[in-house]
């Protein structure tokens, strides 16, 4: 029986002899080289959330759904930074639709630069926020005059 040994290389290079015995070895192309690229499992967002998602509870597709979850639970232990936000969600309508606020953080640090007004500053009609007086006129509400 011969040893086995693990040697990451070219697969052009010439194969090495045997580190203990030092007779030839032949080459078994790994898993990796065979499918060509590693996959990580799902995120849990892109898990099924329904009962039909589940194809209505059906135990073999349940099984293997188990089985993607612990998967990706051990590479995110060893990989902390794949495991991304895992904070509840406190909001995900309205206005925290595409970034929804989550456990810790603060409800005016998700808004952005909107103020009580309603908008924010990042626009360049001429009026004062606070008496609705345009500065071309001094006087009244309308925001079509031009300075």
């Amino acid at each position: 029986m011969g040893h086995r040994a693990e040697v990451s290389q070219s697969f052009y290079d010439e194969i090495p002899a045997c580190r203990v015995c030092g007779s030839s070895m032949t080459k078994l192309p790994t898993g990796f080289a065979i499918r060509g690229r590693a996959k990580l499992p799902p995120r849990p967002e892109a898990m099924p959330q329904t009962w039909r998602g589940t194809y209505n509870g059906n135990r073999e597709y349940l099984r293997e759904l188990r089985h993607t979850v612990d998967a990706r639970q051990k590479i995110e232990e060893r990989h902390p930074e794949l495991a991304g936000d895992r904070r509840p969600i406190l909001a995900h309508e309205g206005r925290y639709e595409s970034q929804p606020l989550r456990a810790g953080d603060t409800p005016a640090s998700r808004i952005g630069d909107t103020h009580a007004h309603g908008h924010s500053h990042a626009h360049d009609h001429p009026h004062d926020h606070g008496s609705h007086q345009t500065r071309a006129t001094g006087t009244g509400s309308d925001h079509s005059a031009p300075n």
